[in-house]
């Protein structure tokens, strides 16, 4: 069913700028109906003929490669300071209090909490202010935020041990920490949704869609060599020089590298009109659309204007709409208005889930005996397979559409996580790790094409007015799995128990590949060619 508050996409609003009549505009719309009938068989069908409908004069000019290298650079040196964090912060945790998954999960709940609670407030942020505000404030944040962090850690590996856990000094310093991680993964948040899920879009605007197919497999790409490099030497520094250098290191890395990055922000910002463009047009089309978000957004405002003198008096209402505003009830609203909300909870639905190499599962190897580096080389080979997984995206994309793409993606992973699930019955904790690792490692090359193929799909079908809504909704989303995550660590946190955290997660993957077929099957009508199969097995059968 369409959505009865679609906008007009940004090409359909510039083409009374270019000489077209408002036929063509309806013309446009009609062929947007007719693609979400036909399902995405169609889909290739309709981007010639919308093509054919703007005409090349709605091309707009070749983009500098320069200003894409800028910005590519750019995105390195801020996914390589949050990489590195992201691995050596488990370490730390199972150094400071052994034999115990306790403090790695208490870590990644209030880092998952606090994205959950505002990660759609990041959102809504980043549409009300300016973009050059946004990245300053981003990169100072996030700086400051890894500064205290590396300092803290640094303090409690040096001055505190095992014995210490009561001290009130140490639970300071683990508070710091903890506080301090959470709004680093904030500030990395919002220039993620800025960058990813904003300006990408903008840029290529105009473009051939291969341009943002490109574009994305690109970051995506760059994002995973960071994974792919940032924990290998991250583990080597730990286990060949100490903890403590490691510590030092991400809190020099931080603050030296972000001047850098604000200048290549800033020429990336300053070489495209068009972003600065965007946003203003995004504040007008913002109260004067009739979209959901602004009717909700309109009628609060009547409502709080009639009832002005109730308010004053009704001190729960005072609470309800604060806490309305403090949680973005709205923006959850927008979300779930989408047409594309059950790809989105399938893709966060995998973030419930232990078989990563995030901090639980780290934890858990060095337990086993694992040593750094090699878990670092481990996640690196993970992360190869994710790159491979950004070059092959746009190959399989351009013969099967982005919806079946992501079908075959997500049960892909699924069946390389078998190995993962075999692995808890193995007897040789050594031989049982390294069947988990492997598992998750080659389940990469599945996972990532589904997330490139989601956040595609809500690039095309979600409004411009609404994408970061939605992408602040969606982060916050997985964070909000990514949370009970770690509450299941907490639960279960005796690493020996760890298997049953594989089987839930197995299970949880699965729902997820079965919610994303049934989308599939209710945009398609449809899962297979049975026709083309079935002549396919008869030629087979006939050539012998």
């Amino acid at each position: 069913m369409v959505n009865p508050w679609r906008r007009l996409s940004v090409a359909e609003q510039s083409l009374p700028r270019l000489g077209f009549s408002l036929v063509a505009i309806s013309s446009s719309n009609n062929l947007s109906q007719g693609r979400e009938e036909r399902g995405d068989e169609s889909e290739e069908h309709f981007v010639e003929e919308k093509q054919l409908l703007l005409g090349e004069s709605s091309q707009q000019s070749a983009i500098d490669p320069s200003l894409l290298r800028r910005m590519y650079v750019g995105h390195f040196l801020s996914r390589w300071g949050a990489r590195m964090w992201e691995f050596s912060v488990a370490l730390y945790m199972i150094n400071i209090w052994p034999d115990s998954l306790l403090f790695t999960a208490i870590y990644g709940v209030v880092e998952a909490a606090s994205t959950t609670l505002f990660g759609p407030v990041v959102g809504t942020w980043i549409e009300k202010i300016a973009y050059k505000q946004v990245l300053r404030m981003w990169l100072l944040i996030r700086s400051l935020s890894f500064l205290s962090a590396g300092g803290a850690v640094t303090a409690l590996l040096v001055y505190f041990g095992p014995a210490s856990h009561k001290s009130v000094p140490f639970v300071a310093l683990l508070v710091i920490t903890n506080i301090s991680g959470a709004i680093s993964v904030l500030s990395t948040l919002a220039g993620t949704i800025l960058i990813e899920r904003d300006w990408v879009v903008v840029i290529s605007n105009g473009q051939l869609p291969e341009v943002l197919v490109r574009m994305n497999s690109i970051i995506r790409r760059i994002d995973l060599i960071c994974k792919l490099f940032a924990p290998v030497l991250t583990g080597f520094i730990i286990s060949f020089v100490s903890l403590v250098a490691s510590a030092v290191i991400l809190a020099l890395w931080n603050v030296l590298s972000v001047w850098l990055e604000y200048w290549l922000w800033i020429t990336v910002y300053n070489g495209f009109p068009a972003l600065s463009e965007n946003k203003q047009s995004r504040k007008i089309e913002v109260f004067s659309n009739d979209s959901l978000g602004a009717r909700i957004v309109e009628l609060s405002n009547t409502s709080r204007e009639g009832t002005l003198e109730q308010e004053r008096t009704n001190w729960k209402r005072k609470i309800t709409e604060r806490l309305s505003k403090l949680l973005s009830f709205d923006a959850w609203i927008v979300y779930f208005n989408q047409d594309v909300v059950l790809p989105g909870v399938a893709l966060a639905l995998l973030y419930f889930s232990v078989l990563s190499f995030g901090t639980l599962m780290t934890a858990t190897l060095e337990w086993k005996g694992i040593p750094a580096y090699v878990i670092g080389i481990a996640r690196g080979i993970s992360a190869i397979i994710g790159i491979m997984a950004t070059v092959v995206y746009p190959i399989v994309h351009s013969r099967i559409s982005t919806l079946r793409t992501g079908l075959w993606s997500i049960w892909t992973q699924w069946c390389f996580l078998l190995a993962c699930l075999a692995s808890i019955w193995i007897n040789s904790s050594i031989t049982s790790a390294w069947m988990l690792m492997s598992g998750v490692a080659a389940s990469r090359l599945g996972l990532w094409m589904f997330d490139l193929g989601v956040m595609q799909l809500m690039q095309d079908q979600v409004s411009e007015a609404d994408r970061c809504i939605v992408g602040g909704v969606q982060s916050s989303l997985q964070s909000m799995l990514d949370l009970l995550t770690c509450i299941m660590g907490m639960v279960v946190s005796d690493p020996r128990d760890f298997g049953q955290l594989v089987i839930l997660s197995f299970i949880i993957v699965s729902s997820a590949a079965i919610l994303y077929t049934f989308h599939c099957y209710r945009v398609r009508k449809h899962l297979l060619h049975l026709d083309k199969i079935l002549a396919k097995i008869n030629w087979l059968v006939n050539s012998f």
